[in-house]
């Protein structure tokens, strides 16, 4: 797991959104390590945050200036509230190109999540993220309007991040032309899910993959899982014959078509389930690896911030609060993940840095600075 960069040599310089005046008595740098490090060690809302940094002042004090004390939680609020989103998430994604600077032969998978829906609809954010799946690395977050939708947010969120030979899979909300255009530009692969939502497309894909597989059964890779008295087989497919397919040339790259069918066996109830993909893949095995590890982004992102992050449960949502906490949590997560012990769940790591002075410093400037 690579060490990243020191995160206060970029959000330390975030844009200050608060007038010059007598009564701006924090350094802006000062908030954001104090929330950085709260973040990191467990602390989800803003008064437990300042009770944090009061009993660990004296910590504090040899990484930034304090000149008037700790900033009360409703400072470290109404800052927070205040700083540019859209900048916040541009700087977390230079800090990652800084650290990351080739993401070649990574998987990169995509995908949206709903924050704060459980306080009513009015008070929820749907955050789209890129996630290197073998790395177990958050590369970049783009929040979403409630005015716009995720398709449109995805071309932005792709641009903040040198995608140039890895490997892009996303679910069927975001198989649009243009978006494999703007991969295949970026000189990387892809892995479209496809469904109803491109119903002709979907219906000759289906047609076509399900015939062929069962008339080559030679090209079909199975895998067969058990557990708790269930057995599952999936049998993956690719076929690069596409010259019949008259939709094939509007879609830039598109070199494969691909299949993924499920059989469930519980207690002899058997239950069929087929997935379809376009893809600019041509190697079976890279497709199949793609498909499996996509979900890496639920399991290992976004479970892990909701259990060990309570991210859902959050009630921060005035201003930008819920995007801005949110973009730092997935620092946290990603310092705790390439600085921490790599033996211990998120949970554990944030209990143990907010116990252990060492660990904390480890885990936010890296093993070679302890």
């Amino acid at each position: 797991m690579p060490n990243l960069n020191n995160p206060m040599d970029y959000f330390g310089n975030l844009t200050d959104p608060r007038i010059d005046t007598k009564n701006k008595l924090h350094p802006l740098q000062s908030i954001v390590f104090i929330v950085l490090c709260a973040t990191i060690c467990g602390y989800d809302d803003w008064p437990s945050i300042e009770d944090f940094a009061e009993e660990q002042i004296e910590w504090f004090k040899q990484y930034v200036d304090l000149p008037n004390g700790i900033p009360s939680h409703d400072t470290l609020s109404r800052v927070f509230g205040r700083l540019d989103r859209t900048e916040f998430s541009n700087v977390f994604a230079q800090w990652i190109n800084d650290s990351l600077p080739t993401l070649e032969q990574q998987h990169i998978a995509i995908d949206g999540k709903m924050i704060g829906g459980g306080f009513g609809q009015q008070h929820s954010m749907t955050l789209v993220s890129a996630f290197a799946t073998s790395l177990k690395l958050v590369l970049c977050m783009h929040p979403v309007d409630k005015k716009t939708n995720e398709i449109n947010a995805l071309p932005e969120l792709l641009s903040l991040i040198n995608i140039k030979g890895s490997i892009v899979s996303m679910d069927a909300l975001y198989c649009q032309k243009d978006i494999s255009r703007q991969i295949i530009d970026a000189q990387a692969d892809y892995v479209l899910a496809l469904k109803q939502n491109h119903k002709t497309l979907y219906e000759d894909v289906a047609l076509w993959l399900t015939t062929q597989a069962q008339q080559h059964p030679q090209h079909v890779v199975e895998e067969v899982n058990k557990d708790h008295g269930r057995i599952e087989t999936r049998r993956y497919y690719l076929n690069t014959e596409i010259a019949w397919l008259l939709q094939a040339s509007e879609w830039f790259g598109l070199t494969g078509l691909g299949m993924v069918e499920s059989i469930r066996d519980i207690k002899g109830k058997q239950e069929v389930q087929r997935r379809f993909y376009l893809t600019s893949l041509t190697q079976l095995d890279d497709f199949k690896s793609t498909v499996r590890h996509h979900w890496a982004i639920e399991n290992q992102q976004h479970w892990v911030l909701d259990v060990a992050f309570s991210e859902d449960a959050n009630r921060a949502y005035i201003n930008n609060q819920r995007s801005n906490l949110a973009l730092f949590r997935r620092v946290a997560l990603n310092l705790l993940r390439s600085n921490g012990t790599t033996a211990l769940s998120a949970k554990r790591s944030r209990m143990k840095a907010a116990l252990n002075h060492q660990y904390r410093h480890q885990v936010i400037f890296g093993h070679e600075n302890v």
